[in-house]
């Protein structure tokens, strides 16, 4: 009976991402915005009316999911995208990422925050929602230079701000006086085990690609590389998203028919971002919102202005156009699991503080889940790359 269920459900779960999608189309809401207040309402928030077992699968769909999405990111980075973009993706991302640690770090401090909070804070702001901001760009049919520098952008956004973690992570420990040499062996191993891996799969599935014809072969080989490559990943402890990201670079620039993995992927992957959408508005914790309080309404407004302010720096170092340099920082306000998975951690190293580093993670995470969808498909509309 509890398999009977757990189908049922899901194939009312796939449905209602159809009716998402359509009401999407006529609407121009963000179908990703949509899912989460329909699960939202289904969820323990609402009505209740999931199954456990299902909302039990939460966990192993995000990271397909997600790996999915960090894979097809990675598949953005070619050479081809690099030699006209590279320079202004990572600019735009590297200064994105400093000034809304800086600004989110400093405001929380002179807010009157301990500088330990502050500092894991600020570090967890800088991390974004890759799979939300490409699902817009892909309802909204965007084409045009302002969406490949914001696809290489929201690929490397993460990397750099999992650097940045680390080092805000040592300085919070520094200054509580608990540091010690695990967590710097900890956070090496996390980002640059996490890139050897992509490397060491991304090449023989870059080999591999060349050889097999399109078709049903090829998209067991795609998804055979994505889950091996998350799989691998969690085994090892490593970033299965930026390991992802790695993987499908390597491919895109080596395969011989570097685009076939990618399509048969992007063919597969709605179904599982339907699940992965619905099922987290449906674990949203609203009544932390009622916990957020003063200190994280702050949070809130650092963020949203550094964000802002960060995109607005970087594209005028990287010469980006007035219009496209204004908009870009609205476009890296979603944020979700990554930010979590940090809040996290931080809570875990610096366990007297786990209760307000948690409360504001879990609270700002809903806020910015339902706002940032919109604000990346306003900003896609003003540069004129949206096609529909």
């Amino acid at each position: 009976m509890d398999h009977a269920i757990t189908l049922i459900s899901l194939g009312l779960l796939l449905l209602v991402g159809m009716l998402a999608d359509e009401i999407g189309h006529r609407t121009r809401l963000p179908r990703v915005t949509l899912l989460i207040l329909c699960g939202l309402v289904a969820g323990p928030a609402g009505f209740d009316a999931l199954p456990g077992n299902l909302t039990d699968l939460y966990d192993l769909l995000a990271v397909i999911a997600l790996s999915m999405v960090a894979f097809l990111l990675g598949g953005k980075l070619s050479r081809i995208n690099l030699r006209n973009s590279g320079r202004s993706i990572v600019i735009v991302s590297l200064t994105a990422v400093l000034i809304t640690a800086v600004v989110v770090a400093g405001g929380l401090a002179l807010a009157g925050m301990p500088l330990e909070i502050a500092l894991v804070l600020g570090a967890m702001a800088t991390a974004t929602a890759p799979a939300a901001t490409q699902d817009v760009i892909r309802q909204a049919n965007a084409r045009g230079h302002f969406t490949d520098v914001l696809f290489g952008v929201v690929a490397l956004d993460d990397a750099w701000g999992l650097v940045v973690f680390a080092l805000c992570l040592v300085w919070a420990q520094l200054t509580a006086s608990m540091a010690d040499t695990g967590v710097w062996f900890h956070a090496a191993w996390e980002i640059f085990g996490a890139i050897g891996l992509g490397c060491a799969i991304g090449v023989p599935a870059a080999y591999l690609t060349g050889r097999i014809r399109s078709g049903d072969p090829t998209l067991a080989e795609a998804l055979g590389v994505v889950f091996l490559i998350a799989g691998l990943a969690i085994w090892l402890n490593v970033s299965f998203l930026l390991a992802g990201i790695v993987c499908g670079g390597v491919v895109v620039n080596f395969a011989r028919h570097h685009h076939r993995p990618f399509h048969e992927i992007e063919h597969i992957e709605w179904p599982f971002m339907i699940l992965f959408f619905f099922l987290a508005g449906a674990l949203l914790e609203v009544d932390a919102l009622l916990d957020l309080g003063l200190i994280g309404a702050v949070y809130v407004a650092l963020r949203l202005a550094a964000r802002v302010l960060g995109g607005l720096a970087g594209g005028r170092l990287a010469g980006l156009p007035p219009k496209e340099r204004f908009w870009m920082g609205f476009t890296l306000v979603p944020q979700a699991g990554v930010a979590l998975g940090m809040a996290l951690v931080g809570s875990e190293v610096l366990p007297q503080y786990r209760n307000e580093i948690l409360t504001i993670a879990i609270g700002s995470t809903v806020i910015f889940e339902l706002l940032g969808p919109p604000l990346t498909q306003l900003a896609l509309r003003r540069v004129g790359d949206a096609r529909s």
